[in-house]
């Protein structure tokens, strides 16, 4: 079955720079799209980042780009979302998500998600 685990989050203060993992297990990333997405409280869930299924290419939403490097390791079958310079306005759940096939779809159109992972910026 397929199975997505976020970890990597926690406490951290502005300007941190943690990174997130979201290890897959049941399939493989080679034919599937990743997303990587964030819900703040109160908000609805945004998509940040993800990796198309046919060329690998890379997107980032504009508030991330420039800070955020999504990143993936075939080998283990996981993928990571660095985080550089954060601020307070990046706390949020964050989420791994993937579908088969799609070039970086919508929201709705990812089949399986992970279960979050808390990042919390704040001196």
């Amino acid at each position: 079955q397929v199975q997505l685990a976020e970890s990597g989050g926690g406490l951290v203060q502005p300007g941190g720079s943690p990174r997130l993992s979201c290890a897959a297990s049941g399939f493989s990333w080679d034919y599937y799209a990743i997303g990587w997405f964030r819900q703040a409280p109160g908000k609805a869930r945004e998509g940040i980042s993800c990796v198309s299924s046919s060329d690998g290419s890379t997107y980032y939403a504009d508030g991330v780009k420039g800070r955020f490097t999504l990143s993936r390791d075939k080998a283990k079958n996981t993928v990571y979302l660095e985080m550089n310079s954060l601020k307070p306005e990046d706390t949020a759940v964050y989420y791994c998500a993937t579908r088969h096939g799609g070039n970086c779809p919508p929201r709705s159109e990812y089949d399986y998600w992970g279960q979050g992972t808390q990042v919390t910026v704040s001196s």
